[in-house]
């Protein structure tokens, strides 16, 4: 007599959500719920909150250009091109050397102007009979001065992600997408990028973390993210315990949340791998 044995239960959500998630979102509604019930935290909350807009423009734009200028950089990093390659690689070298608020400085008060001067003494005779629009440093705005320097710095880092992960693509994919007639360009748009996409995800989505962390360092510029409106509030009240506390709890939220969104996404990639397995 044979007796069956019937699978295990599948496992129940709760049983899934790790527990240091748990105490965090306690904790973090606790400090909703203090915040909403004391009136100088609803202040704070409403001052600091008013930054949040610019800290996710500053982001999500910083981000998609940086993926796509990084993605530029690592096709011309595994180009056939030896020149090429050579001087691509010295660009993310040198930019992954650079602190992040060095690199922020230096684009804001030295390559910014430069540019307008440039942009002023190549177009001069053109600009002066209308061709060519006027252009001041006043209308390059500290916001996209500092957008433009974590393109820089992020392109880099992002460069050698789709680098490494399109590297990580056997050769015997670019063999058969060459025999069936494809171009390069159309071997990796087609073939290696949608593949190499699911080794990226990971470190992208870190990138993506580490980015709306450092948009916090435009605040140095004057810029009126979350971070520069706490410091104005906490340089008239000096509730630095309060205000700080709210600073943190905004990027707590944001950057648990993309983590656990990429996480997600993640897992949803290796279920269908193995379903089309």
């Amino acid at each position: 007599m044979t007796t069956s044995h019937a699978p295990p239960p599948p496992p129940s959500f709760l049983s899934k959500v790790p527990w240091w998630l748990v105490i965090l979102i306690i904790l973090g509604a606790a400090v909703l719920i203090g915040g909403l019930a004391s009136e100088q935290y609803r202040i704070i909350f409403g001052v600091v909150g008013q930054g949040l807009f610019v800290t996710i423009r500053v982001t999500v734009i910083a981000f998609a250009a940086s993926l796509v200028l990084g993605t530029i950089l690592a096709l011309g990093l595994v180009s056939q091109s030896r020149w090429l390659g050579e001087g691509l690689k010295a660009y993310v070298e040198i930019m992954r050397g650079v602190p992040m608020i060095v690199l922020l400085y230096y684009i804001a008060f030295a390559v910014g102007p430069a540019l307008i001067e440039g942009y002023v003494n190549l177009f001069g005779p053109a600009i002066a009979a209308g061709f060519m629009p006027q252009v001041t440093i006043r209308d390059f705005s500290f916001e996209w001065r500092a957008i433009f320097a974590l393109t820089l710095a992020y392109s880099a880092f992002i460069a050698e992600i789709v680098r490494g992960g399109i590297q990580s693509i056997p050769a015997g994919q670019f063999e058969a997408a060459q025999a069936l007639g494809l171009t390069r360009f159309k071997t990796m748009r087609l073939v290696v990028l949608p593949q190499a996409f699911k080794t990226m995800t990971p470190p992208l989505g870190n990138d993506l973390v580490s980015m709306l962390k450092d948009s916090s360092l435009v605040s140095v510029l004057g810029i009126a993210d979350i971070t520069q409106n706490g410091k104005t509030y906490t340089a008239s009240t000096f509730r630095f315990f309060e205000t700080y506390t709210v600073v943190a709890f905004f990027y707590l939220v944001m950057t648990i949340g993309l983590t656990l969104l990429v996480r997600r996404l993640e897992q949803r990639m290796r279920r269908n791998e193995v379903r089309q397995d």
